[in-house]
């Protein structure tokens, strides 16, 4: 049996060093198994007795929406097929760092491609090689022609239709020689302040019985539960990997406060300032999910919808006036639970930099949802939905109500995100630009749309080119629809990796 777990690959391991046998180690994705990799096996076979190769399992491939195409269990079979290799093993962590401690190979055997270490946007390259040096094992490369997967992948295995053909065309000549790591870099040098309300996410998962016995409703058996960042504290966790200073400006319950809980979620680059609202917990939305099918069964939302008292209400503002001038980048994520009035609106308007704005439509605002609250902004988001409520239209070419808000209000830049329909993007003075939905592994909806927002300000902030501002926060949002909630935020090293497998 070729295919075994690694605590019995490093008895095996040990078997063949007794034996005085060289053991190769090779590490990978290896998706789509190609000519490319047969070779590299091949040769890599050359330099030692044993040859072994690990698999980075399914939950960290990072090569962009609807990767991994084919799941672990079937990428060990396809490499355990090869007669050059001779043992297969899933591995346990995202990198070779911790599986090279346990297996001590005689020699880590990369392709070509990897001999530039600033080639590796990770990082790993350099952490693999010493993690092979403390075993005293070696490091070689072979010298094959490379291959692409993701090449192959996106040209030939998802036959891609035309309008994701036409989008890739568009970007490439639209970036021409402008290279996706370094404007994803450029990011960095922006100092982004984010305000709106701290909601806690809380999901319960539940395994759904049945009908109760006497009384008509359904009774479910709870399994476990998480708590995630939701609001302006999972925007500004998604942020935080790109630009060079976050902040918060928001309210916090003056009863129930959960800043325990706050502050455990928040990435520890996070600055914060709070007011307490009177009367008030920290905002809880309590979904109940079914374990086995991952569907949401109902939900329970703690919290005080009024706005916030005068004396909070000036507080606020002050706080906002304090630090306005500081940022280049004001993102503001407004879910109309009370926190920001007209007064804010008026200094958020007056004074930004940058203003990106995202009015939420929810259960508590709908009939009182209002796109008229800000008059002017860099950058207005909303979905579909919204855009169509606020004119009352049903029927009219999406374009034709974009055209029209844009018109009737101060925005430079106006994206409607759309579902599995993609997202589009309306400036005051060039055409639309559409990219197509780009996830394709859906595990959960919540906060995709508000890590398509975050994302795509940073970019326009930064004046990169409009295409690419939109895609980039399309390739987020994808990255976030295959968690549950808000459960890991939007990574740049995950991000650069999709981009770069995106364009090949």
């Amino acid at each position: 049996m070729k295919i075994i777990d690694l605590d019995q690959l490093k008895t095996q391991v040990e078997i063949e060093k007794k034996k005085s046998k060289s053991v190769g180690l090779c590490h990978g994705v290896f998706d789509l198994l190609h000519l490319g990799h047969i070779k590299y096996l091949q040769e890599a076979k050359t330099k030692c007795d044993k040859l072994i190769v690990t698999i980075t399992p399914d939950e960290y491939v990072n090569k962009g929406p609807g990767r991994p195409v084919f799941n672990h269990y079937q990428r060990a079979e396809a490499l355990a097929s090869l007669s050059c290799v001779d043992y297969v093993s899933i591995n346990k962590w995202e990198t070779a760092i911790n599986t090279l401690s346990l297996l001590k190979p005689s020699l880590y055997i990369k392709g070509p491609d990897y001999k530039n270490f600033s080639d590796d946007v990770t990082g790993n390259i350099k952490l693999e090689k010493k993690a092979v040096e403390r075993i005293k094992g070696k490091l070689v490369f072979t010298s094959g022609d490379i291959f692409s997967s993701s090449k192959l992948i996106n040209n030939n295995l998802f036959k891609e239709r035309v309008e994701k053909k036409d989008f890739k065309t568009s970007l490439k000549k639209a970036l021409k020689d402008k290279s996706p790591n370094d404007l994803i870099d450029e990011l960095s040098n922006l100092k982004v302040l984010l305000v709106g309300e701290s909601i806690l996410d809380e999901y319960v998962f539940c395994e759904t019985v049945g009908k109760a016995g006497k009384d008509p409703f359904l009774v479910s058996k709870k399994i476990s539960s998480e708590i995630y960042a939701g609001g302006v504290l999972a925007g500004a966790n998604n942020v935080c990997d790109f630009a060079s200073e976050v902040k918060i400006l928001s309210y916090i319950g003056d009863r129930d406060s959960k800043m325990r809980s706050i502050k455990k979620l928040l990435n520890k680059k996070v600055d914060y300032e709070f007011v307490e609202k009177d009367d008030s917990p920290t905002i809880l939305k309590t979904r109940f999910v079914d374990e086995y099918t991952n569907s949401k069964i109902s939900g329970i939302y703690d919290l005080n919808d009024n706005p916030l008292s005068k004396e909070k209400e000036k507080e606020f503002c002050e706080k906002l006036n304090k630090n306005i001038k500081n940022y280049d980048l004001v993102i503001v994520m407004d879910f109309g639970h009370g926190l920001l009035t007209e007064k804010a609106v008026n200094i958020l308007e007056k004074k930004s930099k940058f203003l990106a704005i995202n009015l939420q439509q929810n259960s508590f605002n709908s009939g009182f949802y209002n796109l008229r609250k800000f008059n002017d902004a860099n950058l207005l988001l909303v979905n579909e939905g919204e855009i169509r409520q606020h004119f009352r239209d049903k029927l009219s070419p999406i374009e034709s109500l974009m055209s029209k808000l844009i018109k009737q209000k101060k925005y430079d830049n106006l994206i409607i995100s759309r579902g599995t329909k993609g997202s589009i993007l309306k400036t005051s003075s060039k055409d639309f630009i559409f990219v197509p939905a780009l996830a394709s592994d859906i595990k959960d909806r919540v906060g995709a749309g508000d890590s398509l927002f975050v994302i795509s300000s940073l970019s326009l902030a930064s004046k990169q080119p409009d295409i690419f501002s939109l895609f980039l926060g399309s390739l987020a949002a994808a990255e976030t629809i295959s968690y549950q909630g808000n459960s890991q935020s939007i990574s740049k090293v995950n991000l650069v990796k999709a981009v770069n497998s995106s364009l090949k």
